[in-house]
């Protein structure tokens, strides 16, 4: 699936039951969950909002369906017949004042390790009864940018952009955060490195590049998400 780009001006989101699973996929898939932790003891199988299904109506407005579930869901990808699950994530264009772009390598203890991306990640569901809005998105983003970048951004500072569809069919939810000094950015990230690598705690990008062009980008060794191009393209132009 090649990804794609959609500005939404309208945004409607429906909860849904879980996918039903047969004995026989619900054993595979705990099979695979427990091969892939033996491989990566970093992962976690924690709550997620996943996606269920969208329907774009040609007019801005995009209707998502999604439920909740944990993280082992995801390794239905690629079984016969299983249900079709994809992720929902949130990920935030961090410009620094001299126009460049922010981009992170996920490190060797995340599910997707030498991975370049934007600060982000899989959403989390809201609380139990609570509604999914562009609010809960936007505090997940805010949140996410804390974690991997050090950036301590109010989640209302963060402006929504565009919808991607990622080549695996996971639906991401684009923010732009304010710029910030290029000076500033690596600092932060460099002080919450050392701070997470003295407590014993692997940073979620072990590398962060500032990138200001799409050959740059394209440069940069490894592979990148592959909504990258298409998001630093709308922001750095192409």
């Amino acid at each position: 699936m090649t990804a794609k780009l959609w500005d939404v001006s309208r945004l409607r989101f429906e909860e849904t039951a879980p996918p039903a699973l047969t004995n026989a996929q619900r054993t595979a898939m705990d099979h695979r969950w427990a091969a892939a932790v033996t491989a990566n003891p970093a992962l976690f199988d924690g709550p997620v909002a996943a996606l269920t299904g969208f329907e774009q109506d040609g007019a801005g407005g995009l209707s998502v369906s999604w439920t909740r579930l944990t993280y082992r869901y995801r390794v239905l990808r690629g079984l016969p017949d299983a249900p079709a699950v994809a992720a929902l994530f949130v990920a935030v264009l961090q410009p620094c004042d001299d126009g460049r772009l922010l981009v992170g390598r996920m490190s060797p203890t995340t599910s997707a390790p030498g991975r370049w991306q934007p600060p982000g990640g899989t959403l989390e569901p809201p609380l139990a009864g609570a509604a999914l809005d562009l609010d809960v998105f936007r505090l997940h983003a805010a949140r996410e940018l804390a974690e991997e970048t050090g950036s301590d951004t109010a989640a209302d500072a963060l402006v929504p952009g565009p919808v991607v569809l990622d080549a695996r069919g996971g639906l991401g939810f684009l923010f732009i955060a304010p710029p910030r000094p290029a000076r500033e950015l690596r600092e932060r990230y460099a002080e919450l490195a050392r701070a997470e690598i003295a407590s014993g705690v692997d940073p979620e990008f072990d590398q962060v590049e500032l990138i200001g062009s799409l050959s740059e980008l394209r440069a940069l060794p490894g592979t990148l998400a592959s909504y990258l191009e298409l998001a630093a393209g709308r922001f750095l132009g192409a």
